[in-house]
């Protein structure tokens, strides 16, 4: 993200400005304190370009709540200032680095909405983005979160299709669906364990209709096999391992779908047959 260049004249201003913010910069009690009453009354007097320094100077020293406040400070004491715009996109930028994303987002919702035109617009967006990505829980909980994340990366990429921010979003897409599929991963295993087959063979669809770059696809083709011998429906199980064997014929997820059907074959783990495909040839 670029800086607003200083001119002659304000590079002069802030030299000059920089022993008092110095002093105000160390009126704290830890990384993330704020600023002292008697520092945050002072910065009323202080120009823009010198509030805008200390805000970058707190940000380099990782004190994250100081650089919030001395960039919140540019836009109140100064807002018509050409630093107010920057200094607000870079408080949201240093709410991302103390994981305060809500808040981020809140800065970046706004800045986007009046500043549709900004140049550091793609950004904002990638920015706003991240604080939903970096949100992202496991698997094994709810991925309403990861949706947005999605959506939001993807607008990144739509937008700015040929910007570095968008070439990152692209990979972050992936991790995202893996993260979607694996969910579906879960409930379906979930539903095959307590002999949901129906509802299992659902999730397991999915995965391989709608997630088919992820690497649970191989998997999910396998439990389809699984549950489409656990009802009975030997030409459906077929089709999947073949489906399995044809798109990933090393994977060993398709050697131990063929030996569910294939009489005397051995799975990856070089066992005989499992239960079920025992089971299937006990019957026929």
């Amino acid at each position: 993200m670029r800086i607003p260049r200083l001119t002659r004249t304000s590079r002069l201003s802030l030299l000059l400005a920089l022993p008092l913010l110095a002093g105000a910069c160390s009126q704290w009690n830890g990384k993330d304190s704020s600023l002292r009453p008697d520092a945050q009354v002072a910065m009323a007097s202080q120009s823009p370009e010198a509030l805008y320094a200390a805000g970058l100077d707190a940000l380099r020293q990782e004190r994250y709540q100081q650089a919030v406040e001395f960039f919140d400070g540019v836009e109140r004491e100064h807002p018509y200032s050409t630093w107010a715009t920057s200094a607000r996109l870079m408080s949201a930028y240093s709410d991302y680095m103390r994981n305060r994303y809500t808040e981020a987002i809140g800065a970046l919702d706004r800045f986007i909405q009046l500043h549709p035109a900004h140049r550091d617009i793609a950004y904002a967006y990638y920015l706003r983005a991240l604080c939903y990505y970096e949100q992202i829980v496991d698997a094994q909980r709810d991925q309403r979160g990861t949706e947005i994340a999605l959506a939001q990366l993807q607008e990144v990429a739509n937008r700015f299709p040929e910007s570095a921010y968008a070439r990152d979003a692209r990979l972050k897409i992936d991790l995202a669906r893996d993260h979607l599929a694996g969910q579906e991963m879960n409930i379906g295993r979930f539903y095959e364990r307590r002999g949901l087959y129906s509802a299992a063979i659902g999730r397991f669809k999915r995965v391989v209709e709608a997630y088919q770059t992820t690497n649970h696809v191989p998997e999910a083709l396998h439990r389809l096999t699984e549950c489409y011998l656990a009802l009975g429906l030997v030409d459906e199980a077929r089709k999947s391992a073949s489906v399995l064997g044809h798109n990933y014929p090393g994977s060993p997820w398709y050697q131990d779908s063929y030996a569910m059907l294939v009489q005397g074959a051995r799975s990856a783990d070089g066992s005989g047959p499992g239960l079920l495909s025992r089971a299937w040839n006990s019957i026929f």
